[in-house]
């Protein structure tokens, strides 16, 4: 999912309150350390097969491998890259059950973290309400729309060693976590959107993803030097 915008960001950052993997840290750095050991990949783009359809769930064996760590490093470093508070598996081209988040609530609090196999809890009605937000995805790169979603969100599944994981999020920060799960089922946020508005998206992303693939390409040199750097 892409950040918000600062246009419509209602809140700024609280310094010092950062939730990792659901849960409250002292401090965490600016650039995740996920981010400066990641490789960035190429973003899918609506169309695409992977896409479009459900990923696999993850197989016991490969909970705690290098290889899937390395995903997860990956994957940080492309959503920062492109700008975004979520990125699933399957935006980078991959057919797994995974989605990676660094993104700000309403309250100005960051969440950071990844989960495996995640499944979106029921909430029963009194426990949550519909709110209206601009979303953007990075798979839809450029304009974004309005979409009512649930101010609340709890996602259960398991992290890279494969311990149970849940994590709880209101506000924008709920808005992430539903629109990552959707792309593991095969959903965009324009699915969700009447036809209509669909296409008017669709015709703004091509008049605006050259720009945007241009934006990337330049993070991704920046994030480079920074890794450089910093070795």
């Amino acid at each position: 999912m892409a950040r918000r915008e600062s246009t419509v960001q209602r809140v700024e950052p609280v310094r010092g309150q950062v939730r990792l993997q659901g849960e409250p840290v002292a401090a965490y750095p600016e650039v995740p350390p996920e981010a400066l050991r990641g490789e960035v990949r190429r973003i899918t783009v609506v169309g695409e097969d992977v896409l479009h359809r459900r990923c696999r769930d993850v197989a016991e064996d490969e909970f705690g491998t290098p290889a899937l760590a390395r995903l997860v490093d990956d994957m940080f470093a492309t959503m920062r890259v492109a700008e975004g508070a979520g990125l699933a598996a399957n935006q980078i081209g991959v057919d797994l059950r995974l989605f990676v988040w660094d993104c700000f609530d309403d309250d100005g609090v960051r969440h950071v973290g990844h989960i495996f196999d995640p499944v979106l809890d029921e909430l029963p009605a009194g426990a949550r309400r519909l709110v209206e937000d601009e979303e953007g995805c990075l798979s839809v790169p450029g304009p974004r729309a309005a979409l009512a979603r649930p101010d609340r969100a709890v996602v259960r599944g398991r992290d890279l060693d494969g311990r149970p994981l849940v994590v709880e999020g209101r506000g924008y920060f709920a808005r992430c976590l539903q629109h990552e799960a959707d792309h593991l089922d095969g959903g965009l946020y324009i699915d969700r959107l009447a036809a209509r508005e669909r296409r008017a998206v669709l015709r703004r992303m091509e008049e605006r993803k050259a720009e945007v693939f241009a934006g990337r390409a330049v993070r991704a040199e920046e994030l480079a030097a920074l890794r450089r750097t910093s070795a």
